[in-house]
C-alpha cells in the first residue's frame, strides 16, 4: 500500500466562533491509501483540544508500517484524527476493490437522508437573533454557547426562530452553577438537548444533578473505553469520527452506547463532505444528527454531499464508499 498525506484548506462562508475562539477557514488532512491501482481516501480535521495539529496528525500517519490492514490499525493508532482518516480512506478502498459500498461490506441497510442541526456560532445577542431569523426554516438548529452571559443569546435565538427546535452546545464553557441556573429556562425556552454543559474533566457535578432537559457527553466521550465514565451525568453521547478514530470504531461505539441506554448524536468537525460522508452511515436513526460541516464551508469537495429539506444525504460512490 502507498499512503499519501496533504493539507486542504476550506474557507468558511463566515466566521465561526465557539467558547474557544474563532475561524475564518477548515484545515484538513486528507489521507490517500492506493493498492493495485485502486485509490480510497479519507479526511480528518486534527483539534488543538486534544493537542493535535496538522503536525502531528501527519507525523503519527507517516510512521505506519507498509502493510497493514484495518483490523490491525485500531493496535497501531490511538483514538483520534489520524486513525480516522486512514480507517475511512481503508472503508473506502476495499469498497472500490469489492465493486460494493460501504455499508454492504458493514452489514448495514442501505442510508437515507437525515435531518441535521445547522450551526450558529457565539455572536452577540442581536447578530445571533439575526442569524436565527436568517435560518429560522431549518428545523434544527444548534447553538453554540458557552459563557458567564448566555441567557440573553439564547432568548435572542427563541426570538429570530419561534418554531425550530433547539439545541445548544455549550463546549465546556459552563461551570456547575451556571448550568443549574439555566437548567430552567432551557426548558421554557423549548431546548431539547444540551452538550457539553461542564468541562470534561469536571463533570462529576453532574451525578445527582437535576437534568430537566437531556445531556450529552462530547469532550468526554470518544470512543467504548469512555462509556464507564458517563454513569450518570449524561443521557446521550456525541459520536465523532475525529473522535473515535473512524467509522469502525464510531459503529462499534453507537452499538454499545445504545446496549447501554444511551440515545445517539453523531456529530462533527468543521470539515468537508469528504468528512461527513462515513458519518452519514453512524447517522442512521440517531436521536440528533449534526453534520452540517460543509453547510458552514464557502467551498467543498467536487461531487459533494446533498443537503435539502429531507437532511444530508448519503454520499455517492464518486464521493466516498
Amino acid at each position: 500500500m502507498r499512503i499519501e498525506v496533504s493539507r486542504d484548506v476550506f474557507r468558511l462562508a463566515q466566521v465561526f466562533t465557539i467558547s474557544r475562539g474563532s475561524r475564518t477557514e477548515a484545515k484538513v488532512l486528507t489521507v490517500r491509501i492506493s493498492d493495485g491501482g485502486v485509490m480510497g481516501w479519507g479526511e480528518c480535521v486534527p483539534y488543538a483540544r486534544y493537542d493535535e495539529t496538522l503536525e502531528s496528525v501527519t507525523a503519527e500517519i507517516e510512521a505506519l508500517p507498509e502493510v497493514f490492514t484495518r483490523a490491525s490499525l485500531y493496535d497501531l493508532l490511538p483514538a483520534g484524527a489520524a486513525r480516522n482518516a486512514v480507517d475511512c480512506a481503508l472503508w473506502d478502498l476495499e469498497a472500490k476493490q469489492a465493486g460494493k459500498r460501504v455499508w454492504e461490506l458493514a452489514g448495514l441497510a442501505a442510508p437515507g437522508p437525515e435531518i441535521t442541526a445547522y450551526t450558529l456560532s457565539l455572536d452577540t445577542p442581536e447578530k445571533m437573533q439575526a442569524q436565527a431569523a436568517l435560518h429560522a426554516y431549518r428545523p434544527l438548529l444548534k447553538i453554540k454557547l458557552g459563557t458567564p452571559d448566555d441567557m440573553p443569546r439564547l432568548e435572542a435565538v427563541r426570538a429570530g426562530a419561534p418554531d425550530a427546535q433547539i439545541i445548544i452546545d455549550a463546549n465546556e464553557g459552563w461551570s456547575a452553577e451556571v448550568y443549574a441556573d439555566l437548567a430552567p429556562h432551557l426548558v421554557r425556552l423549548g431546548v431539547s438537548l444540551v452538550e457539553q454543559p461542564l468541562p470534561a474533566g469536571e463533570d462529576d457535578a453532574l451525578i445527582g444533578m437535576d437534568r430537566p432537559v437531556p445531556v450529552c457527553a462530547d469532550e468526554s466521550c470518544h470512543d467504548r473505553s469512555s462509556l464507564p465514565k458517563l454513569k450518570g451525568k449524561y443521557d446521550v453521547v456525541n459520536i465523532k469520527l475525529d473522535k473515535t478514530g473512524g467509522l469502525t470504531e464510531a459503529l462499534a461505539l453507537r452499538d454499545a452506547a445504545l446496549a447501554e441506554g444511551y440515545d445517539v448524536m453523531v456529530g462533527c468537525m468543521v470539515g468537508s463532505s469528504l468528512a461527513m460522508a462515513p458519518a452519514t452511515l453512524v447517522a442512521q436513526g440517531a436521536r440528533v444528527v449534526d453534520l452540517d460541516g460543509p453547510l458552514l464551508l464557502a467551498e467543498d469537495r467536487e461531487d459533494a454531499l446533498i443537503f435539502d429539506a429531507a437532511g444530508v444525504h448519503p454520499p455517492t460512490a464518486r464521493l466516498w464508499g
